[in-house]
């Protein structure tokens, strides 16, 4: 089994495993919406409400593109211009799901939201997927000295290593599949003991598959110290992930399966599902335990990761300042560019290139 996962003098392990409901941007800004589904995730039996805060700015380029919603396509930039919200809006919340007696937690995505998480004084910090090889954000929450439950979709296992070495090993590491929805049959899930033990970290799973018990169930067979699924309040609400959220009832028999699950021997839980399942469905889930791109990870493993990108034109000739270019997600239409622990050395270089806005800087670009 994989070692404990401490947050606040509690420790979680596979027999008594912490229970996430990602709310994200569920609650579209609302805050009344937004108490009402962290009202619902306790009373399905979550430990741990988790946000995300939005500002469009740190996250991508307003050339990315558009994404398809239940009402029709829209610019994914303005999606997430209209989540904004100030600190005081993620604040109220803390406070709110404190009172409820479940444990707080946010992913910022980039320097600006991550000063407004700090100074709430969160008990621990969610970095996503796409940040892992953020270099400059890493860096700044390793200041913080709390636990890091570190995401590791779409990743390597060099890009965790790298992230680890600036983050240390205080947290927990999330295996993720990250694809919307995500096949059960890509978790691999016989990694989880691997990855815990190559990097000496507890894991979890951040499931973004559809169905609400065979991951999260298979995941504790394997050692999985945290579970973590995305909640809605109704599939069919206009939230960028209700398609793939679980609903209240959902939600409680996943955290139910996850607490029996927990208090089986792996073997018993396994057989158990083969009932219900077919086994080579489960064999499928359960994977080689090799650490891989899944399948449906693989094409966007450049674009899902932050790269650098001009923030406007910069015509050939220019000297290229700190306010031409951001870190950013590529994402579908545009190109990707140097990774982000090349920030630095950018800055005064000479554009050999004309590089359009919104477009990656290349190495050959300067």
């Amino acid at each position: 089994m994989t070692s404990p996962f401490f947050i606040d003098n509690k420790s979680y392990t596979a027999n008594n495993p912490l229970i996430i409901a990602e709310l994200g941007t569920s609650h579209n800004g609302d805050l009344i919406k937004a108490k009402e589904m962290v009202r619902a995730a306790g009373e399905a039996g979550a430990d741990c409400v988790k946000l995300q805060m939005v500002f469009a700015d740190e996250i991508l380029h307003e050339n990315t593109g558009e994404v398809l919603l239940p009402g029709g396509k829209v610019r994914l930039y303005d999606r997430f211009k209209k989540l904004e919200r100030p600190g005081e809006f993620y604040l109220e919340l803390k406070e709110y799901i404190e009172s409820l007696g479940l444990l707080f937690l946010c992913t910022p995505f980039g320097l600006k939201s991550a000063k407004i998480l700090n100074e709430m004084k969160p008990k621990a910090v969610k970095i996503a997927s796409p940040e892992l090889n953020y270099t400059a954000l890493l860096q700044e929450i390793a200041k913080w000295e709390l636990p890091i439950i570190l995401s590791t979709g779409v990743s390597t296992l060099g890009d965790i290593e790298e992230a680890l070495a600036i983050i240390g090993g205080r947290g927990c590491l999330f295996h993720c599949v990250t694809s919307y929805p995500a096949p059960e049959t890509d978790y691999n899930l016989k990694l989880l003991p691997n990855l815990s033990a190559i990097f000496g970290i507890p894991i979890g799973v951040s499931d973004h598959s559809l169905d609400p018990v065979l991951v999260p169930v298979l995941a504790v067979s394997q050692g999985a110290v945290a579970i973590e699924k995305h909640f809605c309040l109704s599939s069919k609400d206009p939230g960028l992930d209700d398609p793939i959220a679980l609903e209240p009832h959902d939600f409680s028999r996943m955290a139910k399966a996850v607490r029996a699950a927990a208090s089986m021997p792996p073997n018993e839980t396994i057989s158990g599902l083969c009932k219900e399942y077919s086994e080579d469905l489960i064999d499928a889930i359960l994977g080689d335990s090799i650490k891989k791109l899944s399948p449906s990870e693989s094409e966007n493993y450049s674009r899902t990761k932050r790269s650098i990108h001009a923030l406007h034109d910069i015509n050939p000739g220019e000297t290229i300042k700190p306010e031409d270019f951001a870190v950013l997600r590529t994402e579908k239409l545009l190109r990707p560019g140097l990774a982000p622990s090349w920030a630095d050395s950018l800055c005064g270089r000479t554009a050999r290139n004309f590089i359009p806005a919104g477009e990656g800087i290349r190495f050959e670009d300067v």
